[in-house]
């Protein structure tokens, strides 16, 4: 089967990702990971960082900058210490999956080259951009997309903050069929786990993402298989989540939560 990976070149938790992704999957797949920028329609890269300085403070602002900065610079390095790796694309190269870069995934150009590729299966990880109706249906098998939420609960961004914030117990993660609606389609698998009274921002992110590998791998399978059985999403119940606001970062940390372990280097990115 043809797969095509749509992600932005986040460097905290998708490498990770990939790793797990592309070390299980089975070789008679053919994958492809098109690149796409990293903020969302309407934004730039400085506008998304002072709008972080100023909700979660400069502290934690600077404790990301830092941290890319080191992801960087280990990058150019090349020092990957064995299944570690500073970005996606020494992932992929690693892993010698085929990739590209585009700014626009609906875009007339970008569609032409996923016919020419036969491209059977799309699947957005994080990918910022929203699916407009003729790209949903190009894939015969069609378009996925991986949820850091038990959907129709935390529909919307920054699903692993918001969780915690409002102290749930309990999290999940949701593969579906998109739909031209935010969020909204049918579940093809959905797993819940626990939050542990010493998850973080960060450790719940990363928690995500390994399980959600799985998921993918297990939602290739049952698409390969034909025919999976899948339920809608009901938009009726739960909520669509935005940016949080100043008092949200307090309820937050007034829930005993923090963004990261006192060793460790502060939140990712949109997850």
């Amino acid at each position: 089967m043809r797969i095509l990976f749509l992600s932005p070149a986040e460097p905290f938790y998708l490498p990770a990702f990939y790793r797990h992704l592309f070390e299980d999957m089975p070789p008679v797949h053919q994958a492809r990971v098109t690149i796409v920028p990293p903020v969302y329609k309407n934004s730039t890269r400085l506008g998304l960082a002072v709008r972080y300085a100023r909700t979660f403070g400069l502290k934690e602002a600077l404790v990301l900058t830092s941290r890319a900065v080191h992801y960087k610079a280990m990058d150019l390095l090349a020092r990957n210490n064995g299944n570690r790796f500073y970005s996606l694309p020494a992932v992929l190269r690693k892993y010698r999956v085929p990739y590209s870069y585009e700014p626009d995934i609906n875009s007339t150009d970008f569609l032409k080259k996923l016919r020419d590729w036969n491209t059977e299966l799309i699947i957005s990880i994080s990918c910022p951009q929203i699916f407009k109706k003729e790209l949903i249906g190009l894939p015969p098998k069609g378009c996925l997309n991986l949820h850091g939420s038990p959907l129709p609960d935390y529909r919307g961004i920054m699903p692993s903050f918001w969780m915690l914030a409002n102290n749930e117990k309990e999290a999940g993660i949701t593969l579906f069929f998109v739909n031209e609606k935010i969020d909204a389609g049918d579940v093809l698998i959905q797993k819940r786990f626990p939050v542990l009274s010493v998850d973080t921002l960060d450790s719940l992110i990363a928690k995500s993402k390994k399980i959600g590998a799985e998921m993918v791998l297990d939602g290739i399978g049952l698409i390969e298989k034909g025919n999976p059985e899948t339920w809608s999403i009901d938009m009726s119940k739960g909520r669509y989540f935005g940016w949080p606001k100043s008092e949200d970062v307090e309820r937050f940390l007034g829930h005993g939560r923090r963004f990261r372990k006192k060793t460790g280097t502060g939140p990712g990115a949109l997850n």
